[in-house]
């Protein structure tokens, strides 16, 4: 069936945020490769929508760049493959990218195939998951023309 569905929110005033385009070509090449279809909401964000949210859910006092919310659906309803949401909180996205001297779609790539990956059940809590979940979002991104984003610039 290879579908992604994305429920795309804006509500971030900042002065840069993809075309809506970008974000589903971003969803499907992180998600098609483990499963065949996927319904998930973006929701991008200013920073205090971002710092209400982490500090809500993962008690930390600042705006993070993306935060993945997994579906936890009831085994009723595993026929539906809702996957998840994403906050993306712009602001910070914009930021980083200056901060890393990285092109600002191609950090956004990123950070919607970081978070896509988390919703798939990817984690870096230890250095073995950080190492394959940095490895596979490298391989992602390459495949879409997009530099790696783990490479230091000097």
């Amino acid at each position: 069936m290879n579908s992604i569905e994305v429920d795309l929110q804006l509500v971030s005033g900042d002065a840069y945020i993809p075309d809506e385009s970008l974000f589903v070509q971003w969803c499907k090449a992180a998600i098609l490769p483990y499963q065949e279809s996927a319904e998930l909401t973006i929701r991008v964000v200013d920073e205090e929508e971002g710092l209400a949210l982490n500090s809500a859910y993962r008690q930390k006092d600042y705006a993070t760049n993306v935060l993945s919310f997994p579906a936890d659906l009831p085994d009723e309803f595993l026929d539906i493959p809702l996957l998840g949401d994403l906050i993306i909180c712009a602001p910070v996205v914009r930021k980083e990218a200056e901060q890393q001297q990285k092109a600002i779609e191609a950090h956004w790539a990123h950070m919607v195939t970081h978070g896509c990956l988390h919703l798939l059940g990817f984690d870096h809590e230890d250095q073995e998951d950080a190492i394959e979940m940095e490895s596979i979002e490298q391989a992602l991104l390459m495949e879409q023309g997009y530099p790696d984003p783990y490479q230091e610039i000097n």
